[in-house]
């Protein structure tokens, strides 16, 4: 059996097609209907992965993500939306959602988030061997700690959510490397990730804004037309 699943929509002719699409591509599936009842299947039977609604009456998605993350849950989840605004979409990503795909969405698509969101959370829970605690890496005032995840820039600590250190990590493992932005999506969403998609986009807005907040000066500089890099200079 592959992962389990759990739909929270609504919608019953989306509850319905997910059921159906995802059985047959082997994923246990359970389904609810409302906030409150997704919750309460979550505390009865934690899912490997959460397909989560925004618009819902009652609790509403962003609140239903929010509870989950703040319960220590760490499932990746896939919100769907109905509106292509950018606010609601990092609005769901700061909640802890970790993708979000657009309704009407093709069923294909879908499955290829599932895919990349539950490989990449199979990477990150696989045991390492033993060995020694790594060290700060840095770039000019920017440190991470991949032991414990701590952020600081200057003398300031920096919360940031699992995609936004992943995304971090990835930029001060290459600095001054110019990443396209096939490399990152690769790299951090895995190779099944639409192309059209504009999740990078918002993350590296999201990531520069909590590095930016103290009025540092920006470090992750847009190269057009290819990718970012993480760069003192603009030249």
């Amino acid at each position: 059996m592959k992962s389990s699943i759990l739909v929270i929509d609504d919608d019953e002719k989306i509850t319905s097609m997910l059921r159906r699409g995802l059985a047959f591509e082997g994923y246990g599936v359970r389904t609810a209907r409302n906030g409150a009842e997704g919750l309460e299947s979550i505390r009865q039977q934690e899912p490997d992965l959460l397909v989560l609604d925004v618009m819902m009456p009652g609790i509403d998605g962003w609140e239903v993500c929010r509870r989950v993350r703040e319960a220590g849950l760490r499932m990746p989840i896939l919100m769907l939306t109905a509106k292509d605004d950018v606010g609601d979409r990092v609005r769901g990503l700061d909640a802890g959602a970790d993708d979000y795909l657009i309704k009407p969405f093709a069923l294909e698509e879908l499955l290829a988030r599932i895919r990349a969101l539950i490989r990449r959370m199979e990477t990150v829970s696989s045991p390492s061997t033993e060995r020694e605690p790594y060290p700060w890496i840095s770039y000019e005032d920017i440190e991470l700690n991949p032991d414990t995840r701590e952020v600081l820039r200057g003398n300031r600590s920096i919360e940031l959510t699992a995609k936004e250190y992943d995304l971090l990590l990835l930029f001060l493992s290459n600095p001054r490397r110019v990443l396209s932005r096939d490399v990152l999506m690769d790299k951090i969403w895995g190779f099944d990730y639409s192309g059209e998609s504009n999740v990078l986009e918002v993350y590296v807005a999201m990531l520069r804004q909590k590095l930016e907040e103290g009025g540092e000066r920006r470090l992750i500089q847009t190269v057009r037309g290819t990718g970012y890099v993480l760069r003192g200079d603009k030249t």
